[in-house]
């Protein structure tokens, strides 16, 4: 998915709602939502042609960041694996997995057994984490994430290769002649680099294959994209974008400021800038009084806005 060379159309994907509800985007709907809400908007973006379902992570929220991030915060690979099996096309992003949290070996595990039985529809979004207690509790240096992800990386990319008994060596990690099966069905596993920072953007750039930016507005990421084409050169690199929250058509009801919203032309008038930045595929979300909106909106979006990016 995606490449340097000219931009044709954009992807959009979707972070789904429910399984992660912090107050800086759920809707009031999702706080009563449950499995069966998640199964009707994953199977709504599989018939909308959205490009993947994305699931967040965190293990544990301290109490002093319970208000606003809330407790709910669902596991990612259980998630997208009964998805998986509800859908047919749309692939499973994990947006993001911190990784550092878990050895690479048990997290290769996990996300080899997901791709391998959802016929190779995986992309690994990794992060490297925000909260210092949930690392203390799983017994993780939290001032070392960033030079522990650059080295989970390394391992995951041997750990989900090929080979049936991968090898790796190195500070934090050190095996070989283990052998884990089943395989990824993919030959190579996407790993999509999520954040904004600098150490983050190189690391995109020098690691990854796709890039996951955290909350950029539209006037910082040219900049940002300039910045990920000279470190990487000419190997081709997904570019991502998070949209403005978006609703087709002219609401009846308050949806906020900053929500990009009207006729499906001046939506995808607007979108299309993203394209123009050089970017390869946008994650939208809508504004919504119940998953029935929701998913109404995510079908418009696919028949009457997807169509003109």
């Amino acid at each position: 998915m995606g490449r340097w060379d000219t931009v044709t159309g954009l992807e959009y994907g979707i972070q789904l709602p429910v399984q992660s509800q912090s107050t800086l985007y759920t809707e009031p709907w999702e706080t009563g939502a449950g499995p069966a809400d998640l199964v009707a908007v994953a199977r709504a973006a599989d018939r909308a042609g959205f490009a993947y379902v994305a699931c967040c992570d965190h293990v544990a929220v301290p109490r002093r960041l319970a208000g606003a991030m809330s407790t709910v915060w669902y596991d990612p690979v259980a998630t997208l694996a009964h998805l998986a099996a509800v859908t047919e096309r749309v692939r499973l992003l994990s947006h993001v997995a911190v990784v550092g949290l878990r050895h690479p070996l048990l997290t290769a595990k996990q996300y080899a057994t997901l791709d391998h039985l959802s016929g190779g529809r995986l992309i690994l979004g990794v992060g490297a984490g925000h909260v210092p207690e949930e690392f203390e509790a799983l017994g993780v240096d939290f001032r070392q994430r960033g030079a522990l992800l650059d080295e989970t990386i390394d391992a995951l990319r041997a750990a989900l290769g090929p080979e049936e008994f991968p090898e790796h060596h190195g500070k934090a990690y050190d095996f070989e002649a283990l052998g884990q099966r089943p395989r990824p069905a993919q030959a190579r596993v996407p790993v999509w680099v999520g954040g904004s920072s600098p150490a983050a953007v190189r690391r995109a750039a020098l690691r990854g294959d796709g890039w996951l930016p955290q909350g950029d507005p539209r006037d910082r990421l040219p900049a940002q994209i300039d910045r990920l084409r000279r470190l990487r050169g000419d190997t081709p690199l997904t570019i991502g974008a998070l949209t403005e929250p978006l609703y087709v058509s002219t609401p009846a009801w308050d949806v906020g400021r900053r929500t990009l919203h009207g006729t499906p032309e001046s939506i995808a008038e607007s979108l299309r800038e993203y394209r123009a930045m050089g970017v390869h595929q946008i994650q939208v979300r809508f504004r919504s009084r119940s998953r029935t909106e929701l998913t109404d909106q995510m079908a418009a979006f696919g028949e009457e806005v997807a169509p003109m990016l």
